[in-house]
C-alpha cells in the first residue's frame, strides 16, 4: 500500500494507524507547494486525487481510497488485529460517529477556517466559538475514559492530529484539563510518537 500524504497534516492518523497495526505502507509525500500539486518524484497529485487532498491510499490491488474517514476504517479493518475498529455492531458504529464528530464538527468547522490565511477575522471567531463547545463536549466525555470508545481506535488517532493543530493556532487548553492529558498520552505512545516526530522533521525540512 501507498500512502499520500502531508506532513503534520490529517494523513498523519493513517501513518499513526499504520505504525499501531504494524501495516506495510509506502509513504508518498506531497509537495504543497508546488503548481499544480505533485509528489516528491514528481508525479502530478491531481491525477492521483482531483480533489487534491491528503490523504490518499492506493492497496495492493491499485485502488485509490481518500477521505480521512475512508482511508482509516479501510486500513482498520485490513487489520483486524489491532482493534483499530470493531469488527460490527454498536461499538463499530460509536467510534464511525467520533470519527464523523472529528471530521466534521473538529476538522471542518473549526480547524479548516483557523488555518486558512485568507479566512476572514470574523469567520475565525466564529470557529474559535464552535471550538470551545467541542472541546467541553470531548472534555466532559473523555473524564471518564481513557479513549474515546473502549481501547485505542482510529478516531483517537484522528482526533490527536486535531489536538495537535489546536497548539498551532493557540487554542487555549486551560479551561480542558483532561483533553490535555490525554493528548499528552496519546503521543507517549510508541506508535504515536514515532509517527509524530517522522512528520514534524519533515515539516521542519520544508518550511
Amino acid at each position: 500500500m501507498d500512502l499520500y500524504f502531508l506532513p503534520m497534516a490529517c494523513s498523519m492518523a493513517t501513518r499513526i494507524a499504520a505504525y499501531e497495526a504494524g501495516a506495510p505502507i509506502n509513504f508518498i509525500e506531497v509537495d504543497n507547494k508546488a503548481t499544480p500539486k505533485r509528489t516528491r518524484d514528481g508525479a502530478p497529485f491531481l491525477a492521483i486525487n482531483p480533489v487534491g487532498l491528503v490523504p490518499v491510499l492506493r492497496t495492493d490491488d491499485g485502488e485509490l481510497i481518500s477521505e480521512n474517514v475512508v482511508v482509516l476504517q479501510y486500513l482498520a479493518d485490513q487489520f483486524p488485529a489491532s482493534g483499530l475498529i470493531p469488527p460490527d455492531g454498536a461499538e463499530r458504529r460509536r467510534v464511525l460517529a467520533w470519527l464523523s464528530f472529528v471530521a466534521t464538527e473538529l476538522h471542518a468547522m473549526t480547524f479548516r477556517v483557523l488555518l486558512a490565511a485568507d479566512a476572514p477575522e470574523d469567520a475565525k471567531a466564529l470557529a474559535r466559538a464552535s471550538a470551545a463547545s467541542r472541546l467541553a463536549l470531548l472534555e466532559a466525555h473523555l473524564s471518564e475514559r481513557e479513549f474515546l470508545q473502549g481501547r485505542f481506535s482510529v478516531a483517537d488517532a484522528y482526533l490527536f492530529v486535531m489536538l495537535v493543530w489546536a497548539r498551532y493556532v493557540g487554542l487555549d487548553f486551560a479551561p480542558y484539563p483532561v483533553l490535555a492529558a490525554y493528548r499528552d498520552r496519546l503521543q507517549a505512545r510508541p506508535a504515536v510518537a514515532r509517527a509524530f516526530g517522522e512528520e514534524f522533521n519533515l515539516f521542519k525540512a520544508a518550511a
